[in-house]
């Protein structure tokens, strides 16, 4: 039997995350698929205009048979770390072959690039390139020597960097994306979820692109409140993930200036640090993510969200050294932040997805 693995945000879940359901129940008929999540706080930083709860719902209801959650330590993190403790997950309910959307839907050169990065002297090469004040994702195709600049892309080399590095018995299979993903003005049946996000902003009709109608509005207003207070009464702000270098000396100083996140932002950009890496910087500090906790972590426990009656039977078949449960103790520390950002999420949306938390009930369709 093929178990099919997906990695998703759903921010929001839309029309082209349906065609790929549909695509892998054509392809791989009687196959049980997966998918595991990102909830609140997403990779590049962003806050997701779905609550974990409603993302769990919408796929269940389109095909997928089980849910699992990518917690917000390892999903709110650099795309290897994201991508490596999603197939881990994966790797962990017995998927044998990873699905992901592909611009160019060339493995081969996937595959190249993976490998080049996994050789021992890569990383010491990046630092050396990086000094000199290139960021990360010039310098790895300068390195490289492939250009692979669109999101789905770089991303599959993740995944597969992950099943290379780790020996994962897994197959990664593309699905061709066809759209252009940065046309925000695009208007087909199928568009990205940045280009649905954009509706959302100008208060369009969204209904023709995605099945979802509950989206939470992010309080941006209070968002940048929250953060300025947690900036200024921070003694060192060098202690939280991604604050490095120095950086947290150009924070201090704008803050008083910055009017707004986004103007924050802007004032603290440059060419090494890119506007994604201080968004998601910034969420850390908001949850106060610490890099001594981040060295703690390990993947101890993977939280089931939902499933129908084909996931529950084969999570029954799993014999697994990890727990897999609905009820996690906050005796994890990776559970405890995961409290702590639904709760600044509730804060930040007016959502109650605390309860969702706590509740140990997970969906069921």
């Amino acid at each position: 039997m093929n178990v099919i693995g997906i990695v998703a945000e759903y921010n929001p879940f839309h029309n082209g995350h349906i065609y790929q359901i549909k695509k892998v129940r054509e392809l791989y008929k009687d196959s049980i698929i997966i998918v595991v999540v990102n909830g609140y706080f997403l990779e590049r930083g962003e806050i997701s205009v779905l609550s974990k709860e409603e993302k769990t719902r919408i796929c269940l209801e389109y095909g997928v048979d089980l849910v699992l959650e990518l917690p917000f330590v390892f999903g709110s993190n650099s795309a290897d770390i994201f991508a490596e403790s999603a197939v881990s997950i994966l790797n962990k309910l017995g998927v044998n072959k990873l699905i992901f959307g592909s611009e160019s839907n060339n493995l081969d050169l996937l595959y190249e690039s993976a490998r080049k990065q996994l050789d021992n002297s890569f990383d010491d090469l990046v630092s050396k390139q990086m000094k000199s004040g290139a960021n990360y994702p010039t310098t790895i195709n300068n390195l490289v020597g492939i250009s692979i600049a669109s999101p789905n892309d770089l991303l599959g080399v993740s995944y597969i960097k992950a099943i290379l590095k780790n020996g994962f018995k897994i197959q990664p299979v593309t699905i061709q994306r066809t759209n252009d993903f940065h046309d925000l003005s695009l208007d087909e049946q199928v568009v990205s979820a940045s280009n649905v996000r954009n509706r959302l902003l100008n208060g369009e009709d969204v209904s023709k692109y995605t099945p979802c109608t509950k989206f939470n509005k992010v309080n941006k207003d209070l968002l940048f409140k929250l953060l300025k207070y947690k900036i200024i009464t921070s003694k060192d702000l060098s202690i939280y993930l991604t604050v490095d270098e120095g950086i947290e000396n150009k924070i201090k100083k704008e803050i008083g200036k910055a009017n707004s996140l986004d103007d924050l932002i802007l004032r603290v950009k440059s060419k090494r640090y890119t506007y994604n890496r201080i968004q998601r910087m910034f969420m850390h500090i908001l949850v106060g993510f610490t890099k001594e906790d981040k060295e703690r972590l390990k993947l101890e426990y993977i939280k089931v969200l939902g499933f129908n009656v084909a996931g529950k039977k084969y999570l029954k078949s799993i014999k697994s050294d990890i727990l897999i449960s609905r009820k996690i103790s906050e005796d994890f520390l990776a559970q405890r932040y995961e409290l702590t950002a639904s709760l600044l999420y509730d804060l930040v949306t007016l959502d109650n997805t605390y309860n969702f938390e706590v509740s140990n009930k997970p969906v069921i369709k």
